[in-house]
Formats: structure tokens, sequence, C-alpha cells
């Protein structure tokens, strides 16, 4: 079991990481904005994070990406969902993502910093 700094900083990785994937589903369904019958897909993790945190003993470290269809968007007259600008939106709803997981991760890595430095 993770315990203390660790823990969060193992989680911190993880958001980074989901962040990584969404971007990759992210230019796959832009990819495939004109290909007939094809479901745009979105990737679930912090609101999975958010349920185990809310549930007694859950640990949020179990959880993973979680790459899942878009069945709630409307589909054009080629069965297509994919809509440009609601992923360009996306793409950069996640680029605030990741650039605020890294500040958090810096700033976990300057209090380890500081607490070695002032421990000598």
């Amino acid at each position: 079991m993770i315990s203390g700094p660790d823990r969060s900083e193992s989680l911190i990785l993880r958001l980074l990481s989901a962040t990584t994937e969404r971007s990759r589903v992210i230019a796959n369904n832009l990819a495939n904005q004109n290909t007939p019958g094809f479901t745009r897909q979105t990737v679930q993790f912090e609101q999975l994070v958010e349920a185990q945190l809310r549930r007694r003993g859950g640990d949020p470290l179990s959880v993973l990406p979680k790459v899942v269809d878009d069945t709630s968007s409307p589909r054009r007259h080629d069965g297509n969902n994919v809509n440009p600008e609601l992923e360009v939106n996306a793409g950069s709803e996640n680029r605030i993502l990741f650039e605020t997981y890294a500040v958090i991760l810096q700033g976990h890595f300057q209090l380890l910093d500081t607490a070695i430095t002032n421990g000598r």
C-alpha cells in the first residue's frame, strides 16, 4: 500500500497519464471526423477518481482511465457523431488540465526539495 506523499505523487502522475490518453482519443476523433459510422470516444478518469474518493474506503489509485463511446452526441446522416468544434474545445480543456497537473507535480517536487535541503 502506497502512503503519504507517494500516494499523492502517484495520483498526479495518473492524472497526467489520463490527459495523455485523452489527447490521443481526441486526435483519433478528429482523424475520423469524416469516417461514416464512426462513434466519437471520450476518456473518463477524473469523475471515476471522484467517485472512488466519495466511497468509504475507496482507493483512487485503483482507478484507470476508461475510453468510452459517446452515445449522447447527435449523429449526422452518415452515422458519424464527431463535431470538430467539440473536439477542439475538449483539446483546450485537456491542455489546461495537463498544465494544472504539471504545476501541482512541480510544486510537490519543490516541497520535497525544500524538505531535503532544509533537513540536512
